[in-house]
């Protein structure tokens, strides 16, 4: 597929080095040489500098022969005149990201259908919508929906007193009686493991499992993962992320404190806010959190716009007593390292919206995808067509790489969690963990 990038920031940087990993024809560009120059010397791809909405300078980068084009520079303008000119070049697909709540609100005239556009993207829009998946699992750091939700990868880190430490994934799987599930992945020392039967899970391990979303309670409750949804939040940062998912948490009838430090913006939070408790003062103020009750709650969210901030206050926070945090970060390559600082879940606004654009990429019957953060590994949901070689055959018949772990077949509404034996029948969906050196292969097996 030969994919028109421009903006070499995070976002596009992420895309890249994805997209040029899968085998993509990947053309990137940017006015910034130096961006370029770090970019085009570490991937794959054709790096042309200039401006991205510039008629020229696109159709030098050969966009009428592109399947795709996405813009994600840092300014939303640029963006969407590039994909109204990709529309006239005939590029089929076309992503934006705008940053503007103007482009996004109920009454804007500018919509996707209108501009033309696939998929406009706002990054604090979908990194409030992940943080808010993820908090309503206490024990989990990663929570990800498929087959219409009924189907869901979640991972788990085991804390040095879970009995199912030192047990096998064969032992595991005796254990399991009526509530299915699969660990298609161990992540150890910052490396992720497919697993087989005789792999041992150990402490500290971080660990994905596939399960029927009605089991999932059940099969926390059998390996020792109790999850309760939190009943008090503090959130560290009244932007407009800390704005959004303050929001979405009044409506699970949570109670919720945001702290910020600016008092023009707490004006803006308390008028717009119905049960939130606003707070004005610096979120790094140990007495007032304190003072607040920061020891009893069970969620900490730090979401302001400096990493230094957030770190800090998730690190103050945990030592007071809060049991989790989610702390947003601008650095993804700082995620693994986050981990062993004690904060539970590191996220990247960048990072997150740069894989929810990804879906927009598959093809051969995938239907979504998601990157997960923290680990080189990717999950996609796929269909299986009539005409593919393997179909009315076993999982074990297919020649699925050592990289890649099936965790579920969904069958006309049933969730099977499968077996080596699992016939796979036209029309099945397969959620597929895959180590994201193997996506092209795996890809490239379904359209076999």
């Amino acid at each position: 597929m030969r994919i028109v990038v421009i903006g070499a920031g995070e976002v596009g940087r992420h895309l890249c080095q994805q997209l040029s990993m899968e085998d993509h024809e990947v053309i990137l560009i940017d006015r910034n040489a130096d961006h370029l120059r770090r970019v085009e010397r570490d991937l794959n791809i054709l790096a042309i500098e200039g401006n991205g909405a510039s008629y020229r300078i696109l159709g030098k980068a050969g966009l009428s022969k592109a399947d795709l084009f996405i813009a994600v520079t840092d300014i939303d303008e640029v963006n969407l005149i590039a994909c109204i000119i990709a529309k006239e070049y005939g590029v089929r697909r076309r992503v934006a990201r705008v940053k503007s709540e103007e482009y996004l609100s109920e009454g804007s005239p500018l919509k996707e259908q209108s501009l033309g556009i696939d998929l406009l993207i706002n990054p604090d829009q979908v990194m409030a919508q992940e943080i808010l998946r993820i908090s309503a699992v206490s024990e989990a750091f990663e929570v990800v929906d498929f087959a219409h939700g009924e189907v869901v990868l979640v991972g788990y880190q085991l804390k040095e007193d879970n009995p199912v430490c030192g047990a096998s994934l064969a032992e595991l799987k005796d254990l399991k009686g009526l509530y299915d599930f699969v660990i298609v992945a161990i992540v150890r020392d910052g490396e992720t493991l497919i697993p087989r039967g005789s792999d041992v899970v150990q402490q500290g391990d971080r660990i994905y499992l596939v399960v029927r979303r009605n089991d999932t309670g059940a099969v926390e409750e059998l390996l020792n993962l109790k999850s309760i949804a939190p009943q008090k939040v503090f959130i560290i940062g009244g932007g407009q992320v800390g704005y959004r998912v303050a929001r979405g948490l009044e409506q699970q009838k949570i109670d919720v404190a945001v702290v910020e430090s600016n008092a023009r913006r707490c004006e803006y939070l308390a008028e717009h806010l119905k049960d939130a408790i606003v707070l004005n003062f610096d979120g790094l103020d140990a007495q007032d959190l304190l003072a607040e009750g920061i020891e009893s709650a069970d969620l900490l969210i730090a979401v302001t716009e400096g990493d230094t901030t957030n770190i800090l206050a998730s690190l103050l926070a945990k030592h007071h007593g809060a049991q989790k945090c989610i702390t947003r970060i601008s650095r993804p390559d700082f995620i693994p390292l986050l981990g062993k600082l004690g904060i539970d879940i590191a996220l990247s606004r960048r990072l997150v919206a740069a894989n929810m654009i990804l879906r927009f990429v598959r093809r051969g019957g995938i239907l979504s995808a998601a990157s997960l953060l923290g680990s080189d590994a990717e999950v996609v949901e796929c269909v299986v067509s009539e005409r593919w070689g393997y179909t009315d055959k076993p999982l074990k018949a297919i020649e699925f790489s050592v990289d890649v772990n099936v965790g579920a077949v969904v069958r006309k509404g049933d969730v099977i969690i499968p077996s080596g034996d699992t016939v796979i029948r036209a029309g099945d969906r397969l959620i597929i963990f895959s180590l994201k050196k193997a996506v092209s292969t795996v890809e490239q097996l379904l359209t076999s």
